[in-house]
């Protein structure tokens, strides 16, 4: 190991890397089109089978009337938000502190779309009813992130969610799923995406996250929304000429993965238990909902790093690519379980650990 090198770099080189699915490298778009048939049509400007298909299909599995594609997230939330507050002739909406929109997004929602957000709930903790009941302010829709992700990836108990939803429904407010990883919140939940999505008015879902595609997101909802949205679509310049490398990457990669979700969730908890029965770590949850969690480390970032870039030397096992400070003087990270996890020999993963607790004990 070099010096200089930084943590990612040494990262890179271990045996095995307890995250993700692999490298996003161009392997991955070769996999998804090598069965492709060379002569199928292109989309063309959001027509055309290719990406009509995949909406149909999407919209079913969401259990929502109709469903568009668009190239990124942050391009169909603001607009889902834009047509909501439109609609109600209110241009304010609320979601939690730690939002995308709020932290991702170069103020993106105010600045193109004049929308005023109003911030629910303390930043470590989960938007309760009391939050929404009690809201001083008349919004146009309220926005729910599940799972949290910037808090660990929390959720509230289905109940709760219920509840908000009636609420909202009985108040006229409308209900926005940012479900950027709902597709790995459904082992948690015991229930389909479409019984989830039936509690929301419009639904977000990304296809790069714990699917792995390339790009691209779907907005799904009724059929009024979404032929609004896909004006909405052209005025944000999202109707590329073509977008079917990312709408064949994503159809590919969601029949590869999306049924091994149970099977992500369990190896999360099973990673997790491994990080709690370390001394001066923890996790949060402290036992995931989700394939996704957070690492909170009593060590602050320089101190850490030095010991994991031995550990991942030493053991060939790397347990993540980057360490941020937090607020308590700390450290932390996130960690997403995807399909190498499964390829790591337990006997790897039991020394990496046991070499990480000596470590920890040795500072």
């Amino acid at each position: 190991m070099n010096a200089v090198q930084t943590l990612s770099e040494v990262f890179n080189e271990t045996t095995y890397k307890v995250t993700g699915h692999g490298s996003r490298d161009i392997q991955v778009l070769k996999l998804a089109l090598e069965q492709i048939d060379g002569s199928l049509d292109s989309d063309m400007y959001g027509k055309g089978k290719v990406i009509e298909d995949f909406q149909d299909k999407m919209a079913a599995y969401l259990g929502k009337e109709n469903a568009v594609f668009f190239p990124s997230g942050t391009m169909a939330q603001q607009i889902a938000l834009r047509i909501w507050c439109d609609q109600q002739g209110i241009k304010r909406v609320a979601y939690h502190p730690l939002c995308h929109l709020e932290i991702h997004e170069e103020d993106g929602l105010k600045e193109l779309h004049h929308i005023v957000p109003v911030l629910l709930a303390d930043k470590d903790r989960l938007i309760q009813l009391d939050d929404v009941v009690n809201m001083k302010e008349d919004i146009a829709c309220l926005v729910l992130e599940l799972p949290q992700r910037e808090i660990g990836g929390q959720l509230p108990d289905y109940a709760e969610l219920e509840a908000i939803s009636a609420f909202c429904r009985d108040k006229g407010i409308k209900l926005h799923l940012d479900g950027a990883r709902l597709f790995e919140i459904v082992p948690y939940y015991q229930k389909s995406a479409a019984e989830i999505c039936g509690l929301f008015d419009s639904v977000y879902v990304s296809f790069y996250k714990g699917i792995g595609g390339i790009a691209g997101a779907v907005l799904a909802g009724e059929a009024a929304f979404i032929n609004e949205s896909k004006i909405w679509k052209r005025r944000h310049g999202g109707d590329l000429i073509s977008l079917y490398p990312y709408i064949l990457s994503s159809d590919y990669y969601f029949e590869q993965r999306v049924d091994k979700m149970g099977q992500y969730y369990e190896e999360a908890k099973e990673l997790a238990a491994y990080f709690n029965r370390c001394h001066g770590m923890s996790t949060l949850p402290l036992e995931p909902v989700s394939n996704m969690f957070h690492v909170h480390f009593e060590l602050p970032k320089e101190k850490l790093e030095p010991l994991l870039k031995s550990l991942y030397t030493e053991t060939g096992v790397g347990l993540t690519s980057y360490i941020r400070d937090n607020s308590k003087g700390g450290s932390y990270c996130e960690i997403s379980v995807g399909d190498r996890y499964a390829g790591i020999p337990k006997k790897d993963l039991d020394k990496a650990f046991q070499t990480l607790e000596r470590f920890l004990n040795q500072n």
